[in-house]
Parts: structure tokens; C-alpha cells; sequence
């Protein structure tokens, strides 16, 4: 799944002008592709590197250290980087490839919704996400089901204790990652409380 994402995007990166690589993505200071550059930025490092790079972005600037490391590419050498990692690899690689699926999923969206460039995620790969999402601890998710209950109103899922808020499993993913913007997507009497906790 996570290799199946990478191939899709891919084929969107080889659609992209260059006005909308030097777009910004929904990712707060992130242009789309500084959030490309991200996605594959731990693929290639050993663990000595992996450490490196925690301790010279103290842990929590990390992320970005990886794209400032890319930063100097070109948008045709971000994409051949990308089509050598299209199979995860290193951290990236871990628990079966579950880092690569959920944070390249909600990755991509970032540049799409951005770029207001929609699609439809395939349904067992989004299931899988959300799933994965709902228990990550890097993400806004492990801590908002426990105050709302998220409902699919396309897919017959749902988690988390609460009052309810309903919607597209997609827009429920990018809440749950904590993107507001998505918020007018959403119904449900949870809805002012989720959006106090994303605000």
C-alpha cells in the first residue's frame, strides 16, 4: 500500500508546474516541495544518520532538517530521488511500511487539497490509514478520539468515544493530522469541540 501511494504521487509530481512546486502546501511554512522533499528524507539514512539528524534538529526540528538537506535540488531531481524511493526504505520502512503509507497519505492530500487537485483515495488503503492514525503518537488523532467520535458517512467506519463528528473519511483524515481547513467538510454536534482542540 504504502509503495501504491508513492506511484501516485508520482504521476501527480510529473503533472505539476513549476508555479505550483513553489505552492504553499497545507503544511504551516512548507511550499509542495519542501513537503515532497520531507516524505523521503529518512528513507535513505542509516541509523548513525538517523541520530544525527534527531540530535541536530533536537528531535522536534528534525523534519525539517531533512528538507533543508533538499533544499537545493531541483524539482526534476526531487522527482528522481522520489522514483528511487517508491519502495520505502530505511525509517520510513517501519512497522511493514505503516510510516510510509500514513504520512505519505496524508502528505499527498496536503499537496492536492493545496492545489485544489482532488481525488479519491482507494477505500482499503484509506481504511488502513485511519486506523494507523487513530493510535499514532506523532499525531493529533491518539488524542482527539478520546473527546469526539469520527464517522465516515463513506466508508461504515467509525472511532473514538464522544459526540460525533461526521464526514468523508478523507476529511476525517486530515482533521485527525490536524488540518482545520477541513472543518466546513465536517457535521456533527463534535464539531465545535474538535475545532477548539485543532485551534
Amino acid at each position: 500500500m504504502a509503495t501504491a501511494e508513492r506511484r501516485d504521487v508520482a504521476a501527480l509530481l510529473a503533472t505539476l508546474t513549476p508555479e505550483q512546486w513553489e505552492a504553499p502546501s497545507l503544511c504551516e511554512g512548507w511550499r509542495v516541495r519542501d513537503v515532497v522533499a520531507h516524505t523521503i528524507s529518512y528513507d535513505h539514512l542509516s541509523r548513525r544518520g538517523l541520530l544525527r539528524r534527531f540530535v541536530q534538529g533536537r528531535v522536534v526540528r528534525a523534519n525539517q532538517v531533512g528538507v533543508d538537506e533538499m533544499a537545493s535540488l531541483t524539482t526534476a531531481e526531487l522527482q528522481e530521488r522520489y522514483r528511487e524511493c517508491l519502495v520505502p526504505r530505511g525509517l520510513t520502512a517501519g512497522f511493514g511500511g505503516m510510516i510510509a503509507l500514513v504520512d505519505g497519505t496524508i502528505h499527498h492530500q496536503d499537496v492536492r487539497r493545496a492545489l485544489d487537485l482532488p481525488r479519491t483515495i482507494p477505500e482499503d488503503r484509506l481504511r488502513r490509514v485511519l486506523d494507523a492514525t487513530m493510535t499514532n503518537p506523532r499525531l493529533p488523532a491518539r488524542r482527539l478520539h478520546r473527546v469526539v467520535r469520527f464517522e465516515a458517512t463513506d466508508l461504515g467506519w467509525a472511532h473514538g468515544t464522544g459526540p460525533e463528528v461526521r464526514g468523508p473519511g478523507e476529511a476525517l483524515l486530515m482533521a485527525a493530522a490536524g488540518r482545520p481547513s477541513v472543518l466546513p467538510e465536517l457535521e456533527g454536534p463534535g464539531v465545535p469541540l474538535l475545532a477548539q482542540r485543532l485551534h
